[in-house]
């Protein structure tokens, strides 16, 4: 999983100034498909979705954003995950890179699940030192620890070193390989100069999603990625787990302000195609087709049941799944059709999608768009068709009442907050 990774970033969804041949290569092996969605427009509600195969608001872990402002909020010890589900059939589970799913001593990946995690455990830290606000965040396990090196390499030094292991066992395993790219701080692999300067002057993660950076900075960040996933991908076919290891790719959210988002408007933090549409490629040796694309909607919340049912288990019965098994679309087949939703406080937004379908409110303005004719949402056809309009706000409004309400406290305003209706030239 990408960190702020836009839909169109990976040269295979369409990225134009620069190429991400492994990931293209991983798509030309696979299924791409081009209506994925991440669970929510920001980081730890979609990472809430991911780990439990359930709307976020079902918890309220998945009401706040950022999570450094709520530092008693994390995901509940006791509640059934991914991880630990699997870890229940026999796997062995490790998660190498971003948790941002709540703070020691009460919240961690190995309270969740996991029973190995090397990484971060805040939204994003200097790609250099490892800091956030002059605080170290670098863990092997609970212990803090101290690395020389860029972050993408070295949570992919740890990765390849992790596959080398789990070919010694002869459990299955579990790989959540979270990446921080290309998430600010804008710091390229040759920018240590930039991360020092900052350090000298006190400035701690100083570069914010709005501060510094180029076209060319995000440029490197993406294909260092891309180049270090190689080297995952490498590691699994030299140690012949190739054949028999399923591997997904996919962002968090949409993309940031060097993003392209392209065909959609929008971008994190907000319920446009940009802000949730997210670039998704899976290889599944024995199910996926080489080079197939898929167009069938599916969400972050999809993975767990679907890698469940793979495994033989099934969701806890107490925490049903909202996520649903999309192995038939993996495979090429068509999947029923089934309503989508997301929200989110900043600017009051609501979202559903169903079919070809989207209802929008945003900014005290709601919408209807046909996001397959009309994927820059740009023409509202609410008063056109009426029925439809609001036989989709009239779900939404059914769905939210089985959702927890955001607190009224809540800091969910995520990186920016940016929206304005006339930004886009939509009308009400």
């Amino acid at each position: 999983m990408a960190d702020d990774l836009g839909y169109a970033d990976l040269s295979c969804f369409g990225r134009r100034d620069y190429e991400t041949p492994v990931l293209d290569r991983l798509a030309a092996q696979g299924t791409r498909f081009t209506h994925a969605y991440a669970n929510s427009p920001v980081c730890s509600p979609t990472r809430v979705g991911l780990i439990t195969g359930r709307y976020q608001y079902r918890l309220p872990v998945g009401l706040v954003e950022p999570l450094s402002n709520n530092p008693g909020v994390g995901m509940p010890a006791d509640h059934p995950t991914m991880p630990s589900l699997l870890r229940s059939l026999g796997y062995h589970t490790t998660l190498i890179g971003k948790w941002h799913l709540g703070e020691l001593p009460n919240h961690g990946p190995l309270k969740s699940g996991y029973d190995e995690f090397w990484g971060i455990r805040q939204g994003g830290v200097d790609y250099f030192t490892h800091k956030i606000y002059g605080e170290e965040d670098l863990w092997d396990g609970d212990t803090l620890i101290e690395e020389t090196g860029y972050l993408t390499e070295l949570l992919a030094n740890k990765a390849v070193e992790t596959l080398e292991e789990r070919s010694r066992d002869k459990r299955p395993w579990l790989m959540s390989f979270h990446l921080t790219a290309p998430h600010w701080p804008w710091e390229g692999p040759n920018d240590r100069d930039t991360a020092q300067r900052l350090e000298a002057k006190g400035d701690g993660l100083a570069i914010l999603d709005y501060d510094g950076g180029t076209l060319a900075t995000y440029a490197e960040m993406v294909t260092y990625m891309d180049a270090q996933i190689g080297r995952i991908l490498e590691k699994l076919t030299e140690l012949g787990m190739d054949q028999d290891t399923v591997v997904v790719f996919t962002s968090d959210n949409g993309g940031e302000r060097f993003s392209d988002t392209w065909p959609f408007t929008g971008k994190k933090t907000e319920l446009l195609e940009g802000g949730i549409r997210v670039p998704t490629i899976v290889r599944w040796p024995g199910l996926s087709m080489p080079g197939t694309v898929s167009e069938t909607p599916v969400m972050s919340m999809d993975w767990m049941p679907t890698f469940l049912a793979a495994a033989g288990g099934a969701p806890h019965p107490k925490f049903p799944s909202d996520g649903v098994d999309i192995r038939a679309a993996v495979a090429g087949r068509s999947v029923a059709e089934r309503p989508l939703f997301w929200k989110y406080k900043n600017q009051g937004q609501q979202a559903m999608r169903l079919g070809k379908w989207k209802y929008l409110q945003i900014a005290g303005n709601s919408f209807l768009f046909d996001v397959v004719a009309d994927p820059l949402e740009r023409g509202n056809l609410k008063d056109r068709e009426p029925q439809i309009f609001a036989q989709l706000s009239e779900a939404w409004q059914r769905w939210n009442a089985t959702m927890l309400a955001y607190p009224a406290d809540s800091n969910s305003a995520g990186a920016s907050g940016r929206f304005t209706a006339d930004r886009y030239g939509v009308g009400t």
